[in-house]
């Protein structure tokens, strides 16, 4: 079909309007060939007859179907023109809210003015890995393609990251810098990644400044190659600068800043640090208040210089920004001036040379030498020169410090470039600074489409589609006009090497070198101080004043000799005879750049034009030599609104930034593109039974698009795609939407019918009892009908009414009954638990009494017995006062009797003394000898002893080695055929151990224990160790480990778990250690080994996961499938091969389930396992539903919750008994996601309902979900922004609540707490058989 014949009536077309760019109407009558006008109705109604183009034939662009906007790929659209690229950013940007959209090989990245939940680790890690068509447009998407071909190709890459101030351009760059130092951390202490993002705040510091545009204007280039080794892990880094903005130094316009720097060091006045510097508020200099504010808002320069600080260590002094302030104080009238005097102080100048020189000049004449005043504005020049070259050789020491920092000492492998590059600039008044970022961006533009048109011919010719020319904008000659031998930048060169040479002189040049002669270059009407310039993107008028100053960059040399005897050695080196351009960019692979034509003149080297110049070659050169990517960031609007699109602005840019032109690179012959299994899968509705059963899809796909579409030059047939020109795919999206149109018909039309003869049956079967005889009361058969009289219903209706009357009346008196009975009843029962109450309190009564009489009996009778006691005592006292007298008195005859009974007694007990005094010694005598052979006996047992504690130990070591590594490496080669485990009770391996370990507690010998137990667990971690990617060995033994805690508890001896044993294990318990130490190490194990085996299951589960819950369509008949554009994803579902489906989920997680019961492992360990993976499927599937649009769509809800995944999933545990692990609820957040997919989104009622259930996803996932919602056909609507607003409100009081609430993604790497519940072992250990085909024929049963 003939693009032409698609201008039908209801199809909608795009006009021109001055204030949108673009307005969409609708044709209100077909369009006839030959007529002047179009007939159209705008969207506000008003009709108008829009006046056609006779003479070029030029029709209004179509719009695309409703359903092919919003994609994420421009190039996916069926009319691919300026009008559809701007209403499909405007879709994403403002009603979805994605920033991001790919345009073939572009990323179009607009600036959302607001931060977004986008760049956290999750998201890297997310894309790590992913092909760049798999995922939503990103910027990380970006990076991983590079890093992914870098890898893959052994090849440079680079990402060209360009705009207009204010764009977003140095986020971008940052954010693609942390994804490499992010996805490719080194193992080495040096973290050269850290440093290199550790670069950012520098750069920023010496380079941003505030603008009418931007906030954080990069006023420079820069360009940063990241090297990489042969692992693909950084190792260093090496950047190049363009073209820093030095006139910013000492002028700003007004609301702009100087560079951050300055203001940082204004910031710190206070600091004891920087006294010396003599610093003072920004308020205070020239060069800082010209732009007026000297601050900005939700800005901290104070913190920002605590963050430049940390980061300057590497590089030094700071002396120099605080210099080029106090410079800017001087007056200009004398060297007595107070800053003059602080500026060299600080350079360690001479304040009398500087002074006389920025006041006077030297003139050298033939026979002598004039030193002359110059006037004011001279001198102001001559000091605003010596700050700029100040600056500018201090921005170089930096970043030559940054570059040195980063050095490497070996050899890189691969590196990718990062260039972050000023856009294409026009502003009111445009001078030299302009000119040369348009000459780079013309040059980077150049570059851009030959890329493309390189791509589009390796396409061509991959697919074997023959290749015609395509005719695209060549921009050489507009790059010939500025840089070929006698072109703009050679005649500015030539005119600065006049002594009086002017603007104006070089501006009469051009005029007539170029006016007239060349179509590019243009005088203006009403100025003779500028030309115009014919862009790729725009005209430009540039003012010729300043250029040959600008380009000249000469500072007098008396004050050049001045600073080169500076004794501040860093000022003094900055100004040395030689140039160090050479040594401060010296880096990875980058050689001095050698342009065509060298000039001879040493000035005209010098020339900032010219050193631009060459390094613009040595730039291309680089990006030549490397595979590009390229990212344009979009400035939405001008006042930094968040999600505010102006379409002017923003088309102005798609302009200049090769956007448009990629488009029309591409629509030049066949722009649409879909591979056959897309087409098979969007369009099988199209297709008759007899097309359906051909077995070839591929043959099917051409004999269907032949009998649609007549016109063969509209399509190409491909290798693997179909290639369509403009609008053909359109076109079948209407006979599609036809289609499914006249079966909804049908299908209403058939449920209607069916639902009316419902009816009418239920009618007639109703009425048919009323119209049949009634026998019963005698009547003809003839007369029925009429007994169905009105006073026949109104007797039937009264006879109703009676028997309603006399019904309520029994079932009143019933319930009056029923009501006194009720009322009786309660009163007797309160009134006897009333008197109960009484006699409660009566028996308290006396029981209270009778204690209390009993307790004062109690102390009474302690009390008497006190007293008493205490009686007794005072007369014994008594006693003995009235005794002691009288003994003292003793008769003479009983004192001599006395003393000689006592001499007897002494003889006796001394004649006993001595003779035990001999038994003594003859003991002692006997007790050395025997002490002698005892000691001797002593040392004997200890060297045995010694001798059977180093055998045992040694002989355990062997034992318990030989048990796991013959249970280990051997066995489970042997165990792996199902026969020989069907006769091994669960857990054997851990019985024997436990069983040797008991052994060695029966003889009481704690240094076997001791060696058992280490042995053990050291041979358990060294089995795990070496085969820690092995699912079997770590099942086994995981299942042995938790067994073996099981058994060291059962067997404790400690009566919480004694209770559990019978009697018979009971009596086999430990009885001399406790092992309670060692259970807490083996619980260690057992969690590591855990840990371990989980890993496993995710890394064979997680390539599951997406193709088989999300991309499988599982849903027959009508496919949600859609075209990809530019960017194919490289999924199975897209290949004729077999796809992962859920049953390959199930089938996987079948196996770690039947591998865990037949090693014996505890049903709570499996349930606890079984959660695990579940989480990572539920987590996985909601991360892929969050990061890719074209999954959220209704259906696909449909297809994850109801129809197949989840219940599938459900119906899984069922089967295997594992309801109870709570597993299918770790899902809840996809299947909330799933209804939400589903759910109707428009209403206030809607709104409320998905505030209230969707419980368990965050506000920013709701919000997120909602906003990616895709329309799969026509019939579905998107959802509006202002009901996502509603959304937003009501999930007001949510935000906050949780430490998630503001996370976009949820961690597959979380981890549920492992808990191993302790469960007692039926077996009896006497009863183990430990079988012959373990072949442990070294143990013994004691």
């Amino acid at each position: 079909m003939a693009l032409s014949e698609l201008y039908t009536k209801y199809n909608r077309v795009w006009i021109p309007d001055a204030e949108h760019v673009w307005k969409s109407a609708e044709i209100l009558k077909d369009y006839t060939s030959g007529s002047n006008y179009l007939e159209v109705q705008l969207e506000d109604g008003t009709e108008l007859k829009y006046a056609l183009d006779t003479a070029n034939g030029q029709l209004p662009p179509l719009r695309n179907p409703d359903i092919l906007v919003g994609e994420n790929d421009l190039t996916a659209l069926s009319y691919l023109h300026e009008p559809a690229v701007l209403h499909n950013l405007k879709v994403r940007f403002v009603e979805s809210r994605i920033i991001y959209t790919y345009c073939g090989i572009i990323l179009v990245a607009i600036n959302p003015y607001k931060q977004l939940p986008l760049y956290g680790d999750a998201i890297i890690h997310a894309y790590s890995g992913q092909n760049m068509g798999d995922m939503d447009p990103h910027i990380f998407a970006v990076a991983e393609e590079a890093y992914k071909q870098m890898a893959r190709k052994n090849k440079n890459q680079s990402i060209i990251v360009s705009g207009e101030s204010g764009a977003g351009k140095t986020v971008s760059a940052r954010y693609t810098m942390r994804y490499f130092a992010t996805v490719s951390k080194s193992g080495s202490k040096a973290h050269v990644e850290d440093k290199v993002l550790a670069s950012n705040p520098i750069t920023e510091a010496i380079g941003n400044a505030k603008t009418t545009r931007n906030d954080n204007s990069s006023r420079f280039g820069k360009y940063t190659e990241i090297s990489f080794d042969k692992s693909y892990q950084i190792i260093g880094a090496n950047m190049r600068t363009y073209l820093l903005e030095k006139s910013r130094v000492v002028f700003q316009s007004e609301n702009e800043r100087n560079y951050h720097i300055f203001y940082q060091l204004c910031s710190s006045v206070d600091d004891p640090e920087f006294k010396n510097l003599r610093l003072l508020t920004a308020d205070k200099f020239v060069y800082t208040s010209m732009g007026g504010r000297t601050d900005i808002d939700s800005v901290d320069d104070k913190a920002d210089m605590m963050e430049t600080r940390r980061t300057f260590s590497l590089l030094g002094r700071s002396r120099s920004p605080a210099a080029i302030m106090s410079l800017s104080g001087k007056s200009a009238s004398s060297f007595s001036d107070y800053h003059l005097g602080v500026f060299c102080e600080l350079l360690d100048v001479s304040a009398e040379d500087v002074s006389r020189w920025l006041c006077q000049r030297r003139i050298v004449l033939v026979a002598e030498t004039v030193v002359k005043p110059v006037p004011q504005k001279r001198a102001i020049n001559a000091r605003d020169a010596l700050a700029k070259h100040i600056y500018a050789h201090l921005f170089d020491y930096i970043i030559h410090k940054i570059n040195t920092v980063l050095q490497f000492p070996g050899k890189q492998h691969t590196f990718i470039g990062v260039l972050d590059i000023y856009g294409f600039e026009t502003f009111e008044v445009n001078s030299f600074e302009q000119f040369c970022i348009n000459y780079a961006n013309e040059k980077l533009q150049q570059q851009f489409n030959l890329h493309v048109f390189k791509l589009e011919q390796e396409e061509y010719m991959k697919e074997d589609i023959p290749w015609t020319l395509i005719d695209f904008y060549d921009n050489q000659p507009v790059i010939d006009l500025i840089e070929a031998k006698m072109g703009i930048l050679d005649l500015l060169d030539e005119e600065c090497l006049v002594r009086p040479g002017t603007d104006q002189n070089w501006l009469q040049k051009l005029y007539n070198n170029y006016l007239d002669k060349n179509a590019l270059f243009e005088k203006p009407r009403m100025s003779n101080q500028a030309f115009l310039i014919q862009h790729f993107a725009d005209k430009v008028e540039y003012q010729c004043k300043g250029f040959l100053e600008k380009n000249r960059d000469i500072l007098p040399e008396e004050l050049v000799e001045i600073m080169r005897v500076s004794k501040f050695h860093l000022l003094s080196d900055f100004f040395q005879e030689e140039e160090l351009g050479l040594t401060l960019n010296r880096g990875i692979k980058v050689r001095p750049a050698r342009p065509s034509v060298k000039p001879a003149n040493k000035q005209l080297r010098t020339t900032v034009g010219n050193k631009f110049r060459s390094s613009l070659y040595l730039l291309m050169e680089t990006l030549n030599a490397t595979t590009p990517h390229y990212v344009r960031c979009i400035k939405p609007n001008d006042e930094k609104l968040p999600f505010e699109y102006d379409s002017k602005r923003v088309v102005q840019q798609l302009r200049a930034c090769g956007v448009l032109e990629t488009i029309h690179i591409s629509a030049q012959s066949y722009p649409s593109r879909w591979t056959y299994i897309e087409f098979y899968s969007r369009y099988s509705i199209l297709m008759s039974q007899a097309e359906l059963g051909l077995n070839d899809k591929k043959q099917t796909c051409k004999t269907v698009l032949q009998r649609l579409i007549q016109d063969s030059n509209q399509y190409k047939f491909g290798r693997t795609k179909i290639f369509f020109r403009a609008g053909q795919v359109a076109y079948l999206e209407k006979l599609r939407s036809d289609r499914l149109r006249g079966a909804c018909i049908t299908i209403q039309k058939h449920v209607r019918g069916w639902s009316q003869h419902r009816k009418f049956l239920q009618m007639r079967a109703a009425s048919t009892p009323c119209q049949r005889p009634r026998f019963s009361v005698g009547l003809p058969s003839h007369c029925c009908r009429q007994t169905v009289t009105a006073e026949n219903l109104k007797r039937a209706w009264a006879a109703v009414v009676i028997q309603r009357y006399v019904r309520g009346h029994l079932v009143r008196q019933v319930y009056q009954l029923v009501k006194v009975a009720t009322v009786t009843i309660q009163s007797h029962t309160r009134g006897w638990l009333m008197v109960a109450d009484h006699k409660a309190v009566v028996l308290q009564k006396y029981a209270r009494a009778w204690l209390a009489r009993r307790r004062f009996q109690n102390i009474r009778r302690l009390v008497l017995n006190v007293q008493l006691s205490y009686r007794v005592q005072q007369l014994k006292k008594k006693l003995e006062e009235q005794v002691r007298p009288v003994s003292g008195f003793v008769c003479p005859s009983n004192h001599r009797a006395i003393e000689t009974h006592y001499q007897t007694q002494r003889e006796n007990f001394e004649r006993e003394v001595q003779s035990l005094k001999f038994q003594i010694e003859h003991i002692q005598n006997e007790n050395s000898q025997l002490q002698k052979l005892f000691q001797e006996e002593n040392d004997v047992n200890d060297a045995i002893r010694q001798e059977v504690a180093r055998l045992t130990t040694e002989n355990m070591m062997n034992l318990s080695m030989g048990i796991l590594y013959s249970l280990s490496c051997p066995l489970l080669e042997g165990l792996k055929p199902r026969g020989v485990v069907v006769n091994m009770i669960p857990g054997l391996i851990a019985h024997i151990l436990f069983m040797c370990i008991r052994h060695a507690d029966y003889i009481n010998d704690e240094g076997k224990i001791k060696s058992l137990m280490r042995a053990i667990i050291d041979s358990i971690k060294k089995v795990v160790k070496t085969h820690q990617e092995d699912f079997d060995m770590l099942s086994f033994w995981l299942s042995n480990t938790y067994q073996m805690l099981n058994c060291l508890k059962q067997y404790s001896g400690e009566e919480d778990f004694m209770k559990y044993n019978t009697p018979r294990q009971n009596k086999n318990c430990l009885q001399n250690f406790d092992l309670s130490e060692y259970r807490q190490i083996i619980s260690d194990v057992a969690i590591h080994i855990y840990h371990q085996f989980v890993t496993i299951m995710e890394k064979a589960l997680m390539p599951l996961i997406v193709p088989g819950m999300l991309e499988h369509e599982s849903l027959q008949g009508i496919s949600s499938m859609k075209p990809t554009g530019f960017r194919k994803r490289s999924t199975s579902i897209y290949e004729d091969t077999e796809a992962c489906t859920i049953s390959s989920i199930l089938q996987q997680l079948s196996h770690f389930h039947s591998t865990m019961m037949q090693h014996g492992m505890d049903i709570g360990l499996i349930k606890q396992a079984v959660k695990q993976q579940f989480f990572l499927v539920g987590a996985a599937s909601l991360n892929g539903i969050l990061l890719r649009k074209d999954m959220c769509s209704c259906r696909k809800g449909m297809q994850i919750r109801c129809v197949c995944n989840i219940s599938y999933l459900e119906e899984w545990l069922k089967e295997k008994d594992l309801q109870s692990s709570s597993a299918i609820d770790t899902m809840e957040p996809l299947s909330q996601a799933a209804w939400l997919l589903q759910v109707n989104k428009s209403t206030d009622e809607d709104a409320q309902q998905i505030a209230k259930m969707c419980t368990e996803l965050s506000p920013v996932q709701i919000v997120k979900i909602l906003n990616s919602y895709t329309p799969i056909d026509d019939f579905e609507k998107r959802v509006s922004p202002s009901f996502v607003r509603k959304v937003q409100s009501l999930l007001q009081d949510r935000v906050g609540s949780g430490a998630g609430s503001a996370q976009l993604m949820l961690d597959t790497q979380y981890r549920y707490q492992v808990i191993f519940p302790f469960v007692p072992s039926p077996q009896a250990l006497e009863l183990i058989q430990v079988p012959s085909s373990l072949k442990l024929n070294f143990l013994t049963r004691i």
